[in-house]
């Protein structure tokens, strides 16, 4: 099993803007609006909640580790906090400022000049407890592609009734 390496983290954080301009950018919104149904996401709102998250979660959790340890517990993050937005956004404003947020969050990133002995420092999450800086990054760079195969199963479903016979051999519509 490999261990979680920073500059291989940087790989896919780096990428993940330019795979959601290359998969959603100029999609009609048939495609950007379409979801599993109640209470699920679009392609749409995985932008926004991806948005949400650079803004509140990786960089400012990172940040407190770096600076307070285990001292104080990470604000909680609201999944859900996006919807009270996402409305007034286009798909193409959504995609510009999530590029424009994870540039600023990746040179923090590398300004931060990590070493193993930083990546060990542990810091309090809410509901986990003790969790160190290399996991956040992990789960940073594991959420992003965690969300890029949420969108490829959203958009898919959108056609799941009608492939007929080949459903069978689709991946992506089973279970």
């Amino acid at each position: 099993m490999a261990r979680f390496q920073l500059a291989e983290a940087m790989e896919i954080l780096s990428r993940t803007g330019a795979t959601l301009r290359a998969m959603l950018g100029e999609l009609s919104e048939p495609w950007l609006e379409c979801d599993e149904g109640p209470d699920t996401w679009s392609p749409r709102d995985i932008i926004a909640h991806l948005i949400q998250g650079e803004q509140e979660d990786w960089i400012p959790r990172a940040r407190m580790i770096l600076e307070q340890g285990e001292a104080r517990a990470f604000y909680p993050f609201d999944r859900f906090a996006f919807r009270e937005w996402v409305g007034d956004w286009t798909t193409a404003e959504l995609l510009d400022e999530f590029d424009k947020l994870r540039k600023q969050n990746l040179e923090a990133l590398t300004g931060f000049g990590l070493s193993d002995a930083q990546l060990a420092l542990k810091g309090t999450h809410p509901a986990f407890g003790p969790v160190t800086l290399g996991q956040l990054i992990a789960t940073w760079t594991v959420h992003d592609l965690s969300h890029i195969h949420q969108i490829s199963r959203v958009l898919a479903k959108r056609y799941d009734g009608d492939v007929g016979p080949w459903k069978e051999y689709l991946g992506v519509l089973q279970g």
